[in-house]
C-alpha cells in the first residue's frame, strides 16, 4: 500500500507543472484577458503604451518580456499578436530581440514542464502529430527543431509540448528556438513597427496581408529547406551501408 502511494505521489508531483498550465490559460480566458491581445486593442490603447514606454522604458521592457513569456509558457495561441505589440511599442531594435528571448524563455518552461511530467509514458505511445515530430526528432533534433520554427507546420505551443513529451535535449531545444523564432519575429515585428502610421492614416493592419506576400513566402522556405540540409546528409550517409550489406 505504501510503494502504491507513493508511487501516486510521485506521479501528482510530476504533473503539477501541466496542471498548473492548464488551469493559469483557463484563468486567462475566464477573465477575458484575451480581448486585450488583439491589433484592435493595440489601436485604441497606442497613445497611453506610448506614453509609458516613453516614461519608463526599462520596466516597459521588462513587463513586456515576462508578459510575453507568460503567454507562450500557459501556450495562450494568440502570441505572435504580441510580437507585433513589441514592434509598435520597441521598434524593430530593441523590440525583436526582446520577442526573442521573451518566446525562448515561455517555449522553455512548457517544454520542461511537459517532458517532467508525460514525457517517459507518451513518448511510448506517440501518435499522430507526435509520431511525425518523433521521426524527425529522431534524425537530427536541431535540425529538425529548426525546420519547425521556420516553417509552422505545427503550431508554436504544440512544437513546444511535443519536443519535451519526445525528449528533446534542452540545449537542442533552446538553441533551435531562438535562432529559429528570429525572421518570424523580425516579420512580424516589422508590422508593428509600421502600425503607427497606418493606424494613424486609418488603415488597416493585416498579418495575413504580409504573411502572404511572395517574398516572405520565398524566405521562410528557404530558410527551412537550409534547415534540413543536415537530415538529408545523414540520410544519404546511411545509403551506401545499406547498399553494401
Amino acid at each position: 500500500m505504501e510503494a502504491k502511494a507513493d508511487k501516486r505521489a510521485a506521479v501528482a508531483r510530476r504533473l503539477l507543472p501541466l496542471l498548473a498550465v492548464a488551469l493559469a490559460l483557463a484563468g486567462f480566458f475566464a477573465l477575458g484577458l484575451q480581448r486585450y491581445f488583439t491589433l484592435e486593442a493595440l489601436r485604441e490603447n497606442r497613445d497611453a503604451l506610448r506614453a509609458w514606454v516613453d516614461a519608463r522604458p526599462a520596466l516597459a521592457m521588462g513587463v513586456f518580456v515576462l508578459a510575453y513569456a507568460g503567454a507562450v509558457a500557459i501556450s495562450f495561441p494568440g502570441a505572435s499578436i504580441l510580437t507585433v505589440f513589441g514592434g509598435f511599442l520597441f521598434g524593430l531594435w530593441p523590440g525583436t530581440p526582446l520577442v526573442v528571448i521573451a518566446a525562448t524563455l515561455g517555449a522553455s518552461a512548457i517544454f520542461v514542464a511537459a517532458k517532467t511530467a508525460l514525457a517517459d509514458f507518451l513518448r511510448r505511445r506517440a501518435r499522430g502529430f507526435l509520431k511525425t515530430m518523433e521521426e524527425g526528432f529522431r534524425e537530427n533534433e536541431l535540425s529538425y527543431l529548426l525546420f519547425l520554427r521556420l516553417a509552422p507546420i505545427f503550431p508554436f505551443w504544440a512544437v513546444n509540448i511535443g519536443a519535451g513529451l519526445l525528449g528533446v535535449r534542452l540545449r537542442n531545444f533552446m538553441i533551435g528556438t531562438f535562432f529559429g523564432i528570429i525572421p518570424g519575429s523580425f516579420v512580424y515585428a516589422s508590422i508593428g513597427n509600421a502600425a503607427a502610421s497606418a493606424f494613424d492614416a486609418g488603415e488597416d493592419v493585416s498579418l495575413q496581408g504580409v504573411l502572404a506576400k511572395p517574398e516572405v513566402l520565398l524566405a521562410f522556405l528557404g530558410l527551412a529547406l537550409l534547415a534540413l540540409i543536415p537530415v538529408a546528409a545523414k540520410r544519404m550517409r546511411r545509403r551506401p551501408r545499406k547498399n553494401r550489406s
